[in-house]
């Protein structure tokens, strides 16, 4: 399993090894955020990574933060949402 700074599991992602290879190993510039982010970077990724210096979001006391709770995939729904949430903050925590 190939963890991202935000819990999600890259290798999972339909755009793994077609056109990212991981948000690390791109360093925060996913296909998604190359094409929705003004700076072309995750925000959870530049937050945790390159402003705090942190491994990912797991290493943050703040988790589940404003920003991580906010950032929410269009296709799914509110409660998805939610139920992801738990799974990838115990993901994170748990330093799978």
């Amino acid at each position: 399993m190939i963890l991202s700074a935000c819990g999600l599991k890259c290798d999972e992602c339909e755009y793994f090894n077609r056109t990212c290879t991981g948000c690390h190993m791109v360093k925060g510039s996913t296909p998604w955020a190359v094409e929705m982010m003004p700076s072309k970077v995750c925000p959870l990724y530049d937050c945790s990574v390159n402003k705090k210096g942190l491994r990912d979001c797991g290493q943050c006391a703040e988790l589940p933060c404003a920003n991580f709770l906010q950032m929410k995939d269009p296709n799914i729904s509110d409660e998805e949402h939610q139920r992801m949430i738990g799974v990838r903050v115990s993901l994170l925590r748990s330093g799978a």
